[in-house]
């Protein structure tokens, strides 16, 4: 694998760009057999700024102070995963990528204060019943140790060949029953307050014009805010743990949204009071699943 070392994070905006133009001629050449592209990227020293970071613990409901949330390295490489995903090399059109999942495995806590090496790559691709499935992994690094680390799958819908129809997605065992413990309202501005902080302005986050230019009647949460607005909630073991999450429906802005949880099974769900459909179901635990 080629691995291309940084200096410094890259910009999003142009990354997105590029991304976006290449979209309609790679969904032009796209192929059951898309293969993932060779390349790691490596941030030597991925620095924490504190205006950021706080604002992202206040939209997201994390304390203010001690270590990084655990989902706040995955802002830290986000800019590598949209570069990467804008490259010649990746098969996938960046435009309609949709967020399927997350896991998410923290070895040991980092400090606002580290300077951690992040690497992000691609996992690998696979067939999918709707489309083509590619698996970005982000790693962080402290002195060489692995501290943190991460495997996120997207999507991309389209009309597999008769030869080859894709296998459907792994069974999952169903959740244990959840009891709700908080109701959350949330703002028609939410995307553009979370894409300020972290860093991920796409556009069907931010207003309902700009939603509905890619199919959604109005503006869409980011599904990175609903998992770690749900970590916020939960006690924080304080060493190893591990999450996950499963993106089920997208949270239209504005709405409300309520988290369910049972505590004994570690699960947790985000999903609609009125009608009760999920959102999003999650699993929480000191240490990862067997593989």
């Amino acid at each position: 694998m080629e691995t291309r070392t940084l200096s410094s994070p890259p910009a999003l905006w142009p990354a997105l760009l590029r991304g976006a133009l290449a979209s309609p001629v790679r969904r032009r050449r796209l192929r059951d057999d898309a293969a993932a592209p060779a390349t790691r990227l490596v941030l030597a020293e991925a620095v924490v700024v504190p205006e950021r970071l706080t604002a992202y613990t206040h939209e997201c409901g994390f304390p203010g102070t001690g270590p990084l949330p655990i989902t706040y390295p995955h802002v830290l490489g986000f800019p590598l995963a949209m570069r990467l995903m804008a490259d010649r090399t990746f098969p996938l059109p960046v435009l309609g990528l949709v967020h399927t999942r997350i896991a998410i495995t923290q070895h040991h806590r980092l400090l606002p204060a580290d300077r951690p090496e992040i690497s992000v790559y691609t996992a690998g691709t696979a067939p999918h019943r709707r489309g083509t499935e590619v698996t970005l992994a982000t790693e962080a690094r402290l002195g060489g140790e692995l501290v943190w680390e991460s495997r996120s799958a997207y999507l991309s819908r389209h009309t597999r060949s008769t030869d080859a129809p894709g296998a459907p997605s792994a069974p999952r065992t169903p959740l244990p029953p959840t009891a709700v413990r908080a109701r959350w309202p949330l703002a028609a501005d939410l995307g553009r307050r979370y894409g300020a902080a972290s860093g991920d302005r796409n556009p069907i986050h931010l207003f309902a014009a700009t939603a509905r230019a890619f199919g959604f009647p109005r503006a869409v949460a980011h599904g990175m805010w609903t998992f770690a607005r749900c970590l916020a909630e939960q006690p924080d073991p304080g060493g190893p743990r591990y999450a996950e999450a499963e993106f089920k429906a997208p949270v239209l802005l504005p709405g409300t949204v309520e988290y369910a949880v049972r505590e004994d099974a570690g699960v947790f769900e985000l999903r609609d009071p009125r009608d009760g459909r999920v959102h999003l179901t999650g699993r929480t635990a000191t240490s990862a699943p067997p593989a």
